[in-house]
């Protein structure tokens, strides 16, 4: 079976999504999407399909199998809804929701149609190493964890986006928007949460930004262990990501797409992967193929979903918590 498939939202990260589709065998990208008629024409004429200017004159015209709502992130959970509400399975960008009322309802829409969220770092080679050791208990007791994002946004980023920056549609920008998928991470290697103190503040863009442009937190664990956190947008460059698990045995450090375990009290050593292609900004890991492959597998049962959707609940439940905690 070939699914039919359509995008809304045609700015950048659909190209991720696309370049993905187009390596895959079972699909077929049939339409795109977008209140810009001009990127959607570009899109449809790079890649296949025809050309909306709406999501409703692509949903009246189209019958689609899978939505990948790619647009901002507070149009994610309402598109995902109409989507369900047709019998259309999504694929949606991260964040899942910007709020506890729009988790609820992604949540509710998961019961009728196959959801899935791209957090597609989960599918980076150590990522994947690192939380197969875990399991099976090859370090010991997960003590804690640190986490460090520094990248770096100027003004036009947000300011010729029409929509970044605002709490309206962004709903948050260091966290939300760029450190998501890091917070997401330590979930998969320390569990569930159960409670974060936070702060944030904005160093370098005040009155352009209504967001955060730095926020750091201090997570517990259901299993004990605890989490230091740091994100900031305000750095000179964007630097690799930074994620320290320390367990009783050994000690994992993760840099970029790198991996380096020290056993004990000894040195940390590197473990080689093979390099893979990345669709986008390297710093976007090179999981997309892999996480939206894995979806659409999903879809006829013949894999699992490495995302599920109580994870991708417990996950923006934290963001949500991280926020009310630092906003006080």
């Amino acid at each position: 079976m070939k699914y039919r498939v359509g995008i809304v939202g045609c700015g950048g990260i659909a190209r991720s999504h696309s370049e993905s589709l187009k390596r895959m065998d079972n699909v077929e990208i049939v339409a795109y999407a977008d209140v810009k008629p001009e990127r959607s024409q570009k899109y449809a004429a790079e890649y296949g399909g025809k050309a909306y200017d709406s999501l409703d004159a692509m949903l009246e015209a189209e019958q689609l199998d899978v939505l990948h709502v790619c647009t901002p992130h507070a149009l994610h959970v309402p598109m995902a809804v109409k989507a369900a509400e047709k019998g259309i399975n999504v694929f949606t960008e991260k964040p899942a929701a910007i709020n506890d009322e729009q988790m609820d309802a992604l949540m509710d829409a998961a019961k009728k149609v196959k959801v899935g969220v791209c957090f597609q770092n989960r599918y980076n080679d150590n990522v994947l190493y690192v939380k197969k050791e875990l399991e099976q208990g090859l370090a010991g007791k997960v003590i804690g964890g640190r986490a460090f994002v520094t990248w770096h946004r100027e003004a036009p980023y947000y300011t010729e986006s029409g929509w970044r920056g605002t709490l309206e549609l962004e709903g948050g920008s260091a966290l939300m928007n760029q450190s998501i998928h890091t917070l997401d991470l330590l979930t998969v290697f320390l569990g569930t949460p159960v409670e974060a103190e936070a702060t944030m503040s904005n160093h370098t863009l005040k009155g352009t930004i209504e967001t955060e442009d730095t926020l750091e937190a201090w997570v517990r664990f259901e299993s004990g262990a605890s989490a230091s956190f740091y994100a900031t947008n305000a750095y000179a460059s964007n630097a690799p990501v930074f994620i320290e698990i320390a367990c009783e045995n050994k000690t994992y450090r993760l840099e970029g797409a790198e991996l380096y375990i020290k056993e004990g009290k000894g040195s940390f050593e590197k473990v080689e992967f093979t390099e893979k292609e990345a669709f986008g900004k390297s710093y976007w890991g090179t999981g997309h193929l892999s996480c939206i492959n894995n979806f659409y597998q999903s879809i006829d049962g013949s894999e699992e979903y490495l995302v599920k959707m109580e994870e991708a609940n417990r996950t923006m439940r934290l963001v949500f918590e991280v926020y009310k905690s630092a906003k006080k």
